[in-house]
């Protein structure tokens, strides 16, 4: 299912891969759109040991501004390499912490925005697994 593309958000992380990400240990950046419509940035943070990506940084940040709820995110690559689909591990966190935020995705001519479970079909996701013990 296609859900209308948030532009302002694609620019947004953009602005950011151009101005933020310099050098090899900053390659990607991600915006995220809150519920209550404020614009979350990140950059990923490469290191030869599994670093995060711009995506899991940005749940991070959220979290330190107070924003819990994010309704859409994008990632961007630096030298104008333009929207990037999150990686497997990105995908599965996203779905964990936010099951309805939609992911913008596509090359320069076809970016669309799709809800997460469109990339993660038949997904395991870790509440449903949860026991409640009393």
């Amino acid at each position: 299912m296609t859900r209308p593309v948030d532009h302002e958000l694609v620019q947004a992380a953009a602005d950011i891969a151009r101005t933020r990400c310099r050098g090899d240990n900053h390659t990607v950046a991600a915006a995220g759109r809150a519920r209550d419509g404020r614009i979350v940035t990140a950059v990923n943070a490469y290191h030869f040991t599994g670093g995060p990506c711009a995506e899991l940084v940005l749940i991070g940040a959220a979290a330190a501004q107070g924003v819990y709820e994010l309704d859409t995110i994008v990632a961007v690559g630096d030298r104008d390499r333009g929207v990037l689909p999150p990686c497997g591990r990105c995908r599965q966190a996203l779905l964990d912490y936010f099951p309805a935020i939609d992911v913008i995705v596509g090359g320069k001519d076809r970016v669309r925005s799709v809800p997460i479970t469109d990339l993660l079909p038949e997904s395991y996701v870790w509440a449903d697994q949860q026991l409640d013990i009393e």
